[in-house]
């Protein structure tokens, strides 16, 4: 299966208005009704995606002054597919200056067997504001998971951010502590525009300052609920 589906935000009359809105299944925005200034739009996966072999591709375009929060409504299952090839996701988002824009999928769970790559590209510009935050579950309860490789590059005002890979599903590395000491659970929030703030550290989460002005907050835990509650203490969302 391939899809692609875009969404471009502008700011009209001091209110932000989706100008382009473009689903392809299993790629479904749904606009939620306004009540401020901001707009909101749900992601609902609506067919089993990704299976190995998917292709899936999502282009947000946010302008200037315009404020979107992009968020998800069901956990995301990777599976693998009749063939053994990977299954691969596509983000790429825009945001011109005084823009603002917020992507908050829900968790990711790599099932058994499943192959999947993820890549979030933004090109920000150097007044923009952006935040996401990224959820991993190793597995259904009780099962191995496969394999995933999630990329994020950021550019700031043209110049590189932050580019990072991380990859789960190899039995030895999760287990490592230098990896994810065998938590079942890896979350990383990016936060680029807001407040600065200090590096930070504790049981198995960190934060800490990127050059171009943003904030990497990583945390690993047993369950989604235990990695969400650390991330809530440490950026106080």
């Amino acid at each position: 299966m391939k899809a692609h589906a875009r969404l471009v935000a502008v700011l009209d009359n001091g209110r932000t208005v989706l100008r382009e809105l473009k689903s392809m299944a299993p790629l479904t925005l749904v606009p939620r009704r306004q009540r401020g200034p901001g707009a909101v739009v749900h992601l609902v996966n609506s067919a089993t995606a990704p299976l190995g072999g998917d292709e899936l591709r999502l282009e947000i375009h946010v302008a200037a002054g315009a404020d979107l929060t992009l968020s998800g409504v069901a956990a995301t299952l990777a599976l693998p597919g009749l063939r053994e090839v990977p299954s691969l996701s596509t983000v790429e988002v825009v945001v011109e200056d005084g823009g603002s824009f917020e992507y908050l999928p829900e968790p990711t769970v790599v099932t058994a067997r499943a192959d999947h790559v993820a890549v979030l590209r933004a090109d920000l510009a150097c007044a923009a504001r952006f935040h996401t935050r990224e959820v991993l579950v190793l597995g259904r309860e009780g099962e191995r998971p496969g394999r995933l490789s999630s990329t994020v590059h950021v550019t700031c005002g043209g110049v590189p951010a932050l580019r990072q890979t991380q990859t789960v599903g190899d039995a030895s590395l999760d287990a490592s502590l230098a990896v994810l000491a065998g938590h079942r659970v890896l979350l990383t929030d990016v936060e680029f525009g807001g407040p600065s703030g200090r590096a930070e550290s504790g049981p198995w989460w960190s934060r800490t300052p990127l050059a171009a002005g943003g904030m990497l907050t990583t945390a690993l835990a047993p369950d989604v609920v235990t990695a969400s509650s650390l991330d809530r203490s440490r950026t106080g969302r």
